[in-house]
């Protein structure tokens, strides 16, 4: 392959770093800390979280017990606003010297992608648009849809998203940007093709095709067992199913956590995972954001690449699995970096 190196001019530099500091704008962790972030292995911003409950393992559980465990487990994955508002008071200072912000560090950044290409990664919710108690109105801001147009003009711009594909782009509206939807088992290039790589027009990966007829199917039984909890609202994003319940009292968490239950005890293929309170339902393959990330290097022609720069942006569980594709690809383990915004 032949390799593909770049000098990141200033201009480019600044755009990289407005689109950084836009994204963080939507994160009220991020706010001035007066102490030197440490010294350490350069190249991984990322957060440390308490260890949640693996709801693989709730099949050893029984009855009330096994409700209850994922009850606890969803209050550990979403946390209420008076708990964070006691966590940004005690813990910020040291959680962000352990996790120092991208933006402190944006010089060591650049550096570091001096001589390479730089392909940008971008979560969807909770980045590019504000979290919303319905999730049928998170609209992007005119200010970062204009911000993500500029990145894109630079660098290969994508946008990875739990949503469904065809959801995103009506909030985006880029045509020039790689969407991957679905937790990543849904990914489709720019229709006129990548003015970064000949030949990747339509570039198209859908790994969980096969499933569609059952998702569908629990997606009917899920809307109809849920109706009965109040703010509970479940979404069909074509290859996974999302069950929010941002908008559900906490007294009603256990009935909601029993329904979903109730219906995929019936589907061992399907699996369950959890955000900022959400319940993601997906099929059992090995797939991710993750693999989605892997699969959109590979099609823009930097798979085990040593010059290429990924910079991954995003602010829920569901992203570290791309957070952890440096550890297996270690060609570019040096030169991935990781901004992670903690939001609520």
């Amino acid at each position: 392959m032949t390799k593909q190196n770049v000098v990141v001019s200033d201009a480019e530099a600044e755009i990289m770093n407005m689109a950084i500091s836009v994204a963080v704008s939507n994160s009220s962790i991020f706010t001035a800390v007066a102490e030197k972030p440490p010294v350490g292995p350069p190249g991984y911003i990322s957060i440390s979280r308490k260890r949640f409950l693996n709801l693989k393992n709730l099949d050893s559980i029984n009855g009330a017990e096994r409700i209850n465990s994922w009850v606890d487990s969803m209050r550990a994955s979403s946390p209420t606003h008076l708990k964070s508002s006691s966590f940004l008071k005690e813990d910020q200072s040291s959680w962000i010297l352990q996790h120092p912000s991208a933006l402190d560090m944006f010089e060591q950044i650049i550096d570091a992608s001096k001589g390479k290409q730089i392909v940008m990664f971008m979560d969807y919710d909770g980045t590019l648009s504000p979290i919303v108690e319905d999730p049928d109105q998170a609209f992007m801001s005119d200010a970062m849809r204009e911000t993500v147009k500029k990145v894109a003009r630079c660098f290969p711009t994508a946008i990875v998203s739990g949503r469904c594909r065809d959801k995103v782009y009506k909030f985006v509206r880029l045509a020039e940007l790689y969407y991957a939807g679905s937790h990543g088992m849904d990914i489709k290039g720019p229709a006129k093709g990548s003015k970064y790589k000949k030949g990747s027009q339509g570039v198209l990966c859908q790994p969980a095709s096969e499933f569609l007829p059952m998702i569908d199917e629990v997606y009917k039984l899920l809307v109809e067992k849920t109706k009965s909890t109040p703010g509970a609202k479940v979404e069909n994003n074509k290859f996974c199913l999302s069950v929010h319940f941002r908008c559900v009292d906490e007294k009603k968490w256990s009935e909601l956590a029993l329904q979903v239950r109730s219906v995929l005890k019936e589907y061992p293929k399907l699996r369950l995972t959890q955000g900022r309170k959400v319940l993601e339902i997906r099929p059992t393959i090995k797939w991710d954001k993750g693999k989605a990330l892997e699969f959109l290097l590979e099609s823009l022609g930097y798979a085990n690449c040593t010059d290429v720069f990924p910079v991954y942006i995003g602010d829920d569980r569901t992203d570290e699995d791309a957070f952890k594709v440096s550890n297996a690809q270690p060609n570019i383990q040096k030169h991935f970096w990781f901004l992670f915004l903690f939001l609520i």
